[in-house]
């Protein structure tokens, strides 16, 4: 009983301390600018040089803000973290036979990124949901977006939209055009096999689905929730 009541105790502190870890975590980058992530150091060990510059949202032009609402997460200003029926709509094609695809959120994504280790699997699932509640929380939509385009990886160590834009395009992210946007939104799921420079006809045919839907997203307002918070 000895053991088991040791065993207890510190798996007790082990969760209390993590609690404290996250909280802390949680409200530094509510107000500050993301350090670096875990991607961002594995990427670092593997010889990888990593290019990384923050910016704030004001420095990202408004057509990659759109360009990865339209890609990414279409009710991104509609829902609170999660988005049920597209991880509805993703378990029955699964059902039906189709490999299983992500149903990941905006908000989703920006805790993995943010916090959590780069990987799959049941365990980090769990923890990137118990990041997105208290971030959808505790976060505006317009801090969750600026964090998410500033961790983002592209590709070739490259992370952020501002070092995305100087890499790929030779200007600043808030210089971007709709074209040059809806690639880089096209190839976030990927960003190490599909390339923007030059665009395959996979990632041409895609942006262009992309700005489409960017249209959309700007006439309906479903990017409401960034430009007016």
């Amino acid at each position: 009983m000895g053991a088991v009541w040791t065993a207890l105790k510190y798996g007790v502190r082990f969760v209390i301390g993590l609690v404290i870890v996250s909280l802390f975590f949680l409200a530094f980058y509510r107000f500050f600018p993301v350090p670096g992530t875990t991607l961002m150091g594995w990427r670092s060990m593997q010889g990888e040089e990593v290019k990384y510059d923050w910016v704030s949202l004001d420095e990202i032009s408004p057509h990659l803000i759109r360009a990865v609402i339209a890609s990414e997460d279409f009710k991104f200003c509609r829902h609170l973290g999660f988005d049920l029926g597209e991880m509805k709509a993703a378990w029955e094609d699964y059902k039906n036979g189709e490999p299983l695809r992500g149903a990941s959120t905006i908000s989703q994504q920006t805790a993995k990124n943010a916090y959590l280790w780069p990987g799959r699997g049941p365990v980090r699932k769990v923890f990137e949901a118990a990041y997105t509640v208290p971030m959808e929380l505790t976060y505006s939509k317009r801090r969750i977006m600026e964090i998410y385009l500033n961790v983002a990886e592209w590709g070739d160590g490259i992370f952020g939209a501002e070092a995305a834009a100087q890499e790929r395009f030779g200007k600043s992210a808030k210089d971007l055009t709709k074209y040059e946007a809806s690639l880089l939104a096209t190839v976030l799921p990927n960003p190490n096999e599909w390339r923007v420079d030059p665009p395959g006809p996979y990632v041409r045919k895609r942006s262009g689905t992309v700005r489409a839907r960017m249209n959309t997203v700007e006439a309906e307002g479903f990017d409401a929730c960034v430009f007016k918070d």
